[in-house]
């Protein structure tokens, strides 16, 4: 028969066994409870002399690798440093460019330390200075600048302004052009100090807004717009003549056909090109396979036939 030890049941027996077994349980409990504390106390200790004694045998070694590590790190920063001083080395040699170069303006950079167009102080040096007293061989260029007593009088080709004195030949030579078959057209011709100011101005404009300083902007506009009172435009003796097909002004015009006629002709009616390829270090302009200056039959036909450039024939003429 099934016993009831319900701690509820009526009997004072029953009562007292069911506490008695209570209280052994919690007696045996308790034991349980200090043995594993004691278990886990040693356990602690254990791990903590453990933890003592490894650290006191690592610690000559780690004592020893940390003066090589704080040198192997300051030798990488040695290092480094020499790579970024390398670096802003070439960064500093090398041109720095926003806009691709044609190959006449990447010869011109190479000789610009000693023929800036916008410095003077060479003008004595590698530039020659030239008075001629010839009206039609004045030289004009960034290094010498147009006569303070310069006049001109205008006559119109064309509807373009010119000096008088070589309106006729000038004429000739569009004339004889289109009885060639082809079609040139005078897109400029001569410009006042006014003029000349607003177009350089244009130009500076355009390159400090391409990312340049005001400085380079100057710099390299005056490789290919004339400094104002150093253009030939100003002396009257000079135009720019295009193909009617193709009238940008890049280095693309040299193939037209009106180029080509023009290049093969223009020295006989006294005109030559003013600033041929591979000229610029003396002219300090670059080349421009459009702009024609008139200069005279007799020095025109030695130019062209020489291949050479107005400062070089004048230089010839006063050595």
């Amino acid at each position: 028969m099934h016993t009831n030890e319900n701690p509820i049941s009526d009997t004072k027996e029953n009562r007292r066994q069911y506490h008695a077994r209570k209280s052994r349980f919690s007696r045996k409990n308790q034991i349980r409870l200090l043995l594993s504390a004691a278990v886990f106390s040693l356990t602690l200790a254990a791990g903590a002399v453990w933890q003592i004694s490894n650290y006191s045998a690592e610690a000559p070694a780690l004592s020893m690798e940390a003066p090589n590590t704080t040198a192997k790190q300051k030798s990488a920063q040695k290092n480094v440093k020499k790579d970024n001083t390398k670096t802003q080395a070439a960064d500093t040699a090398a041109p720095k460019i926003n806009d691709p170069l044609t190959e006449a303006e990447k010869e011109l950079a190479l000789s610009e330390q000693r023929t800036d167009p916008t410095s003077k102080s060479d003008s004595a040096g590698a530039h020659i200075t030239s008075v001629s007293n010839a009206w039609n061989l004045t030289l004009v260029n960034p290094w010498n600048p147009l006569p303070k007593d310069h006049e001109i009088q205008l006559a119109m080709v064309e509807g373009q302004a010119i000096d008088a004195r070589c309106q006729t030949q000038l004429q000739n030579m569009m004339t004889d052009c289109r009885a060639a078959g082809l079609q040139p057209l005078i897109c400029s011709s001569y410009r006042t100090q006014e003029m000349q100011e607003a177009l350089f101005q244009e130009r500076i404009d355009e390159l400090t807004a391409q990312g340049y300083t005001q400085k380079d902007a100057r710099k390299k506009a005056a490789t290919s717009v004339a400094i104002p009172g150093t253009s030939e435009h100003q002396l009257g003796l000079a135009v720019d003549i295009v193909d009617k097909n193709q009238q940008m002004l890049d280095s693309a015009q040299e193939n037209t056909l009106v180029q080509k006629w023009l290049m093969e002709n223009c020295w006989k009616y006294g005109f030559i090109l003013r600033y041929p390829n591979e000229k610029s270090s003396l002219t300090g302009i670059i080349y421009e396979p459009w702009h024609y200056r008139y200069v005279g039959g007799r020095a025109a036909k030695k130019i062209h036939q020489r291949g050479i450039c107005l400062e070089e024939y004048l230089a010839e003429q006063t050595s």
